[in-house]
């Protein structure tokens, strides 16, 4: 069964706190909709990224977005319980472009995010 527009508008709240906090350079507003055991995944100028959702934070608190970032929320499929959100980003750090997937759970009638795999775009990586 399809969520309703409400449950939609909800997701999409939750994952605005992720933007919030890459936008504004202060990882708390992430903390408030990542769970603790939240994993994250991906490549950073080639290096791979891995495990706790704690190397997400200190990147968001060291690398200020810049004047020119941009962000765009698509929420990509909403069940019961479980939600898919991609996350369009560019110019991180003034230089960055990224896809990112989160992946969040219902959780106390709460969105939650549990994972974080991201795409940095390959035109913008720095080796």
């Amino acid at each position: 069964m399809r969520a309703s527009i409400e449950e939609y508008k909800a997701v999409e709240e939750a994952a605005m706190k992720f933007v919030r906090s890459v936008a504004e350079g202060n990882s708390k507003y992430a903390k408030e909709l990542f769970i603790d055991e939240a994993v994250l995944f991906g490549y950073l100028d080639g290096q791979l990224e891995h495990g706790s959702i704690e190397q997400f934070y200190r990147n968001v608190d060291t690398v200020g977005a810049g004047d020119a970032f941009k962000a765009r929320v698509d929420v990509v499929a909403v069940e019961e319980t479980l939600a898919v959100v991609r996350v369009l980003e560019e110019k991180w750090g003034g230089r960055i472009d990224f896809t990112d997937y989160l992946l969040l759970l219902k959780m106390n009638g709460e969105w939650k995010c549990v994972a974080k795999a991201y795409n940095q775009n390959s035109d913008t990586v720095r080796i």
